[in-house]
């Protein structure tokens, strides 16, 4: 099986994965984040190839429709149609998706303080107000809606799970000879209870 060193530049991440491997899958199966529903009707998953261009399969007509000449010119790829065909040395380098989603959310919270402030003070306190009332009313909806009992019993069970998978792991992990041993006294016990039940049994027998 051909094998191909891949790094995503952006995250610092390398590994290996096998020829035939999409752009795609590769970086989810190293944790690099991609936004694509692996339609090819979207340039989200686009990703610029930094070195090993060659050793991709050739532009499909989804990226020709989704990437311009000058993007595809610079070796952007959609990530979803994008395959590694040969073996060598692949480098990417992702889309900057989480910084433009950080400026357009401060530009929105930038643009609502000022709106805020221009206010006089009476529509600042019933907006203020407004924001509390409903923050509570969604609060109490949730609690009168929540299934306690179902909750309660979920929790039970898995709780229970909890315990007999952290009682299978332990077991596992013993050496034999401590396996051999608490079977050993657990046979002991079962015998000394045994026996606890018939005395207590002749004493009642003989009260009678």
């Amino acid at each position: 099986m051909e094998e191909v060193d891949i790094k995503f530049e952006r995250e610092n991440i390398s590994g290996v994965v096998a020829a035939g491997t999409y752009l795609y899958d590769a970086a989810k199966r190293f944790g690099v984040e991609v936004e694509c529903e692996r339609t090819g009707e979207t340039d989200l998953c686009a990703m610029q190839i930094l070195l090993g261009r060659e050793l991709l399969s050739d532009v499909t007509k989804a990226e020709i429709e989704q990437l311009s000449a000058e993007r595809r010119k610079n070796g952007e790829r959609l990530a979803c149609q994008a395959k590694i065909e040969k073996s060598g040395e692949v480098t990417v380098m992702t889309t900057e998706k989480v910084k433009e989603e950080k400026e357009s959310s401060e530009a929105k919270r930038e643009e609502f303080r000022k709106e805020f402030e221009e206010l006089p003070l009476e529509k600042k306190i019933a907006s203020l107000v407004e924001l509390e009332m409903i923050a509570l009313g969604d609060t109490l909806s949730f609690i009168i809606d929540s299934p306690y009992k179902a909750v309660g019993k979920v929790m039970d069970v898995l709780a229970e799970f909890g315990l007999k998978f952290e009682r299978e792991a332990k077991e596992a992990t013993r050496p034999p000879e401590h396996k051999t041993e608490e079977t050993n006294g657990n046979a002991a016990e079962n015998t000394e209870t045994k026996q606890e039940k018939k005395k207590q049994a002749r004493k009642k027998n003989s009260n009678n």
